[in-house]
């Protein structure tokens, strides 16, 4: 992902988070830090971005920061491609465990991430700016 892709970007982001969409400050402060610490990726359809992820990744450890898919493409396997590049780049960088936090009413996501081995790990109450818990999810890369 680049900050040409910002526009498509950003209209993701509120579309897939309408209650706790980050700002383009926010998405920019993360695109700075790449390939420092971060890795953000985008997948296209026609030439049209229609998903994007990114992760971040400091010593042995990453994180999944955000996984946002167009709607009209949800099941159909590019969230599950987005996810499986974040974990292959966490072990190019040589993390031994990633972790993320996934809203307690998404039960779709969350069944992914259960998929991928991610165990759920602790709740974070309140966590979302809308007051919805999230449930904190790890998976080792060992092994």
């Amino acid at each position: 992902m680049t900050e040409a892709d910002l526009p498509v970007v950003m209209e993701i982001e509120r579309l897939t988070f309408p209650l706790d969409a980050w700002s383009e400050g926010m998405m920019r402060g993360e695109l700075a830090d790449q390939p420092r610490t971060r890795h953000y990726v985008v997948a296209e359809l026609d030439g049209v971005i229609v998903a994007y992820a990114g992760l971040a990744v400091a010593a042995d450890q990453a994180d999944v920061q955000t996984i946002a898919v167009l709607e009209a493409h949800q099941g159909t396997g590019i969230g599950s491609a987005m996810l499986t590049e974040l974990l292959a780049e966490a072990g190019r960088r040589g993390a031994r465990e990633i972790f993320l936090e996934v809203r307690a009413d998404n039960p779709r996501a969350r069944a992914v991430y259960q998929h991928f081995g991610f165990e759920d790990i602790g709740t974070r109450r309140r966590y979302y700016d809308d007051g919805t818990d999230a449930i904190m999810m790890r998976r080792s890369l060992d092994g």
